[in-house]
């Protein structure tokens, strides 16, 4: 049994003890925590949304009555998306917002995230002082007469797609004309309400849904890697589609499938559509320290300005903020498109992606071709409380000094002449330090990992 309290919310298991996993107590006390802090800053309603996962509507369930108990007004949307929920909150004028999602994380996980009145998950120092209010248990119910009121509101996705197909990058007909034929693996969560109701939106008349009811049974594991969706891959090559869409169970990641069956690599998702978007937009871009160093090269192609954020999505909101970035987002498959919204929106991205190969008259791989060819080797090193992280860190920080060095999220050491870099941090959620490594290829980025993993086992023996 697992219960991880963050900045950012919190998750967990689903079952056993108060304190050791995501209890009825722990959710309960954790909505009370969220619920004051958004009646302190003087808001009376709030947006709940949630994936299909299976404990999801025990979980909203209990969510829902406790801002009620607090006399905050509630607003349920029901089988949503992440994104969905964080364009609803300032539309609904809401204080705040939650997610129940554990997004990528398998079926008995589920999670409380959470949003501030403009739709963006709450800064750390936010997150810390909800912490605290959880903590101290300082909460005050409201008598009878003051409870919240419930409103289920059901067409927020539809209303989510039609701001979508009004942005003026989207080319509906474009993409109407090229006739594509698309695959859908949506892992059995909400993306298969909104992926293929978007597809139809756009114009799309031929898709196959591939795990698209939202029965929260995930066919295999959620997150979007090259060896979870191994179903799709087959299904496009076998039955000629020129496309395949996969999403997480709340949709802000996307992963896409070339024609031939070959994953376009999540890295590069953000890479295709930055590379549409400067091209009708002038602007800079943002992506965090772990992601590929296309998105720079495509960026200062088009005569913009590449700024790399800590690792977090409101990290890379913030930044994006204060470059004005046209666009931006995360490795991990996360498009942050300004002009919708500050938040990874799958949707959007699978909007704007089907407009830039329509009008490039490409095939998936063939577009793939033109960007930078680069690799990341993703490697991790168990702790013990013994070791000293910082320290470690700092004496491998030390023995690359003649390097390009970045210090904001752990360690990133940038080797401008072989175009390779190498990103050492301490998780927030797991006792390891995680290792990051870009090369041209697989085995040089494999062999500068296994270098830099080397020297830190080192620096721990001595």
């Amino acid at each position: 049994m697992t219960l991880i309290k963050s900045i950012s919310g919190i998750r967990g298991t689903i079952g056993g003890k108060p304190g050791d996993a995501l209890t009825p107590v722990d959710t309960v006390k954790f909505a009370a925590a969220f619920g004051t802090w958004v009646k302190s800053r003087q808001g009376k309603r709030i947006v709940i949304g949630r994936d299909a996962r299976i404990s999801g509507e025990m979980v909203s369930n209990l969510v829902c009555a406790t801002l009620q108990g607090l006399g905050l007004d509630v607003i349920d949307l029901g089988l949503s998306t992440t994104p969905t929920v964080e364009i609803a909150v300032p539309l609904e004028k809401a204080g705040g917002g939650i997610i129940l999602t554990a997004s990528h994380n398998p079926i008995q996980w589920n999670a409380l995230k959470l949003l501030n009145e403009k739709g963006e998950f709450i800064s750390a120092e936010d997150g810390a002082t909800i912490l605290k209010i959880a903590a101290d248990e300082s909460f005050d119910f409201a008598p009878v007469e003051k409870l919240g009121s419930y409103d289920k509101k059901n067409r927020y996705i539809k209303k989510h797609i039609e701001l979508i197909l009004k942005n003026k990058l989207v080319d509906k007909k474009a993409i109407q004309k090229s006739k594509f034929k698309i695959v859908v693996d949506a892992v059995n969560s909400t993306g298969g309400i909104s992926v293929p109701e978007l597809l139809k939106a756009l114009g799309v008349k031929k898709v196959k849904k591939l795990y698209c009811e939202p029965t929260g049974k995930f066919p295999h594991n959620p997150e979007p890697l090259p060896e979870n969706i191994k179903a799709i891959c087959r299904e496009v090559k076998k039955e000629k589609y020129d496309l395949g869409i996969v999403v997480d169970p709340d949709v802000d990641r996307l992963a896409l499938i070339q024609e031939d069956g070959k994953p376009f690599g999540e890295e590069y998702t953000l890479v295709a559509v930055a590379d549409y978007v400067l091209s009708r937009r002038t602007g800079n871009t943002v992506s965090n320290l772990s992601s590929t160093r296309a998105l720079r090269d495509v960026t200062e192609k088009a005569k913009g300005k590449y700024t790399a954020a800590s690792v977090g999505e409101v990290n890379v909101v913030t930044a994006m903020r204060k470059s004005k970035a046209v666009i931006g987002g995360e490795g991990n498959g996360g498009v942050i498109f300004p002009e919708l919204h500050y938040g990874r929106d799958a949707l959007m991205g699978i909007a704007l992606f089907l407009t830039h190969l329509a009008k490039s008259k490409l095939t998936a791989s063939e577009l793939r071709k033109t960007y930078p060819n680069y690799f990341i080797s993703k490697n991790k090193i168990e702790l013990t409380p013994q070791i000293n992280v910082d320290e470690v860190l700092e004496k491998i920080k030390a023995k690359y000094a003649s390097e390009k060095i970045n210090t904001a999220d752990g360690v990133k050491i940038d080797f401008e002449k072989e175009k390779e870099w190498v990103h050492l941090r301490k998780s927030n959620t797991e006792p390891i330090i995680r290792i990051y490594a870009e090369s041209e290829n697989e085995k040089k980025a494999d062999e500068l990992a296994k270098k830099i993993i080397r020297e830190i086992q080192d620096v721990i023996k001595n």
